[in-house]
């Protein structure tokens, strides 16, 4: 799957084709190649700070790893890494796709995930 739009409001939104979407309302960390060679820039969706984020149009998603204390790990052909914690007070991230998927992060720094025929947090 790869980014076909990028939009920004108080979230970065990534969509990507196959009707999948990742939706960013917490701060993000963006780094590309390994951490101690390129340090990541911090996103800030909320106040639109995410001009960093436009070098993931067109990137291929190589992995996309959502863990149960609700932190989100996205890995980009072009050697981009995109993290996003969970948040204590407010859902940090949400990622929908086809016959109702969505995976989201709760606040307090949990996961849960949906599918066409209702919940079952993990």
């Amino acid at each position: 799957m790869s980014v076909t739009r990028i939009s920004v409001d108080f979230r970065l939104v990534l969509a990507l084709d196959s009707d999948w979407e990742i939706a960013l309302e917490a701060p993000v960390n963006l780094s590309h190649g390994t951490v101690h060679a390129n340090p990541s820039v911090l996103l800030n969706p909320e106040s639109q700070d995410v001009a960093a984020a436009l070098a993931l149009f067109g990137a291929k998603v190589l992995s996309a790893v959502a863990v149960k204390s609700g932190t989100l790990r996205l890995v980009f052909d072009t050697g981009h890494h995109l993290n996003c914690s969970s948040d204590p007070s407010f859902e940090a991230w949400q990622v929908t796709g086809p016959a109702g998927w969505s995976f989201v992060s709760l606040p307090g720094g949990d996961l849960a995930v949906w599918t066409h025929s209702g919940a079952s947090e993990s």
